[in-house]
């Protein structure tokens, strides 16, 4: 087998700076990576080979435009499935079924995961709060769950069944009363009994066989048999993330959570096998970036090494080898200050630490979506089974999103309430302020409160005699 081929970025070298900005600029949401294989086959369902971003936007307002007659046009283009309009959603005799069929050891695991996130995204809850003054103002701030998410679950590469686990679970710990899936209709998605036996087992009935940007569309528009939704939360390819952006006002979203992608920062203490482990397990996603950052430059040959030797025992090592060439780069730095710069830039969804120093230079890193110190905490328990969400923002959006958590699936909503000696208190401020913004009606609501009595109360109407016929209306 030919040696892998994975870019080495120097940044000591003239054009390091360079090279790393057009790499990092690869993995954005809008960077065309399509693959020949997608590219074909826009060619056959578009008639051109059009760009991710306007495959998106042309199935998002087909979909809008015609309903369900679009879901099922593309999910024949695409997925190469011929469904009915009542065929979208799975009949719950079906999860029921898979659920009787799981294995007892999957279905024991599920449990102890879900236990897991269920501990911890009932802990994060913000509570309602208050500020009382006596005799002048109350103000609060109230939370309450929203009451309609759709969860998108892909299905593509392999079935995830802790995707489910890290949407599903945040969301009823938050109080969501309905949460609705779509898997995609294909064997890791909608006709895979491990997912659909999860689904069961997570309370979830009701499940829609849809994917890809048109079950984005979808869950954002409602069509026939599948009504809208108020937050589309979930994982994906870059046409999913690409999707939510575009009808994100339309419905809310958790973050572009795209291709899958890790910063693995790694010194002379690393284990080059262990590295090698973190990296593929990224790659491995299909497409995945995986990236390697040192100032140590020995480790590079290390992890190359060790890369060689791994994919060629692993199941899917063909397809991390693809990535790791394709999405993949080993990175050198002078020193781990420059490697810190280097991180915040790139603002990855997963970075992992195996350095003499994580916790210091863990606080170097504002822009992460999660981060995973020392060589015993491989990104894989997060993905699987420690309690934080694996729906993380990627394709460098960490510098200002963050992962999907319990808080993101409910509101916020500030009450207030003053009494007469507290508004007169205020009112100078709040008249000064609007006078200064031209807003005279506002300031008007205000001085006129400030400057009377108030209106005189109105009487209670007299209570009418029990059976007694309505007065009759005045002419």
């Amino acid at each position: 087998m030919a040696a892998l081929k994975i870019r080495r970025i120097d940044m000591t070298a003239s054009d390091g700076t360079k090279q790393f900005t057009k790499f990092r600029d690869q993995l954005r949401h809008d960077a065309d990576n399509m693959s020949p294989a997608a590219k074909k086959l826009t060619q056959t369902v578009f008639g051109s080979a059009l760009s991710p971003a306007a495959v998106v936007e042309k199935i998002c307002n087909d979909v809008k435009a015609k309903g369900v007659e679009a879901v099922l046009h593309y999910t024949q283009a695409f997925d190469k499935v011929k469904l009915k309009a009542d065929e979208l959603r799975i009949p719950e005799k079906e999860l029921i079924a898979a659920h009787k069929a799981a294995a007892p050891t999957f279905l024991d695991a599920l449990r102890r995961v879900r236990y897991n996130i269920d501990s911890f995204q009932s802990g994060l809850l913000h509570r309602d709060a208050e500020l009382r003054v006596s005799g002048s103002h109350e103000l609060h701030l109230r939370y309450r769950p929203l009451q309609r998410v759709g969860i998108y679950c892909p299905g593509g590469a392999a079935a995830y069944p802790s995707t489910l686990l890290m949407t599903v679970c945040p969301a009823q710990a938050a109080g969501v009363p309905e949460i609705v899936v779509a898997l995609p209709p294909k064997e890791n998605g909608a006709y895979n009994r491990d997912m659909l036996a999860t689904c069961y087992e997570l309370g979830v009935s009701e499940v829609y066989r849809m994917g890809g940007a048109q079950a984005i569309a979808a869950f954002a528009y409602g069509v026939q048999g599948v009504p809208a939704v108020d937050l589309i939360v979930g994982p994906g390819n870059q046409y999913i993330a690409l999707a939510k952006k575009f009808v994100y006002g339309q419905v809310g979203i958790d973050c572009l959570a795209g291709q899958s992608e890790v910063v693995v920062v790694a010194d002379d203490s690393a284990h080059p096998h262990y590295v090698a482990l973190d990296l593929i397990a990224q790659a491995e996603h299909a497409p995945g970036s995986a990236v390697l950052v040192t100032w140590y430059e020995p480790l590079l040959d290390e992890v190359q090494a060790a890369l060689e030797k791994r994919l060629a025992k692993l199941g899917r090592g063909d397809l991390a080898r693809e990535c790791l060439e394709r999405l993949g780069a080993f990175i050198l730095t002078a020193d781990k200050h420059e490697a810190a710069e280097l991180v915040n830039a790139l603002a990855p969804e997963h970075l992992h630490l195996q350095t003499r120093d994580v916790d210091a230079f863990a606080d170097e890193i504002p822009n992460a979506g999660a981060i995973f110190l020392g060589p015993f905490t491989p990104v894989a328990i997060g993905d699987y089974a420690a309690g934080p969400s694996h729906v993380l923002p990627t394709g460098g959006t960490a510098r200002f999103a963050s992962g999907l958590n319990a808080n993101d699936f409910r509101k916020r909503t500030s009450i207030l309430r003053y009494t007469r000696n507290g508004m007169k208190d205020i009112s100078p401020d709040v008249v000064l302020l609007a006078n200064k913004e031209g807003l005279v009606g506002h300031a008007a609501s205000i001085e006129t409160r400030a400057n009377d009595n108030g209106p005189a109360a109105r009487p209670k109407p007299k209570p009418e005699k029990a059976g007694a016929p309505p007065a009759p209306l005045k002419k």
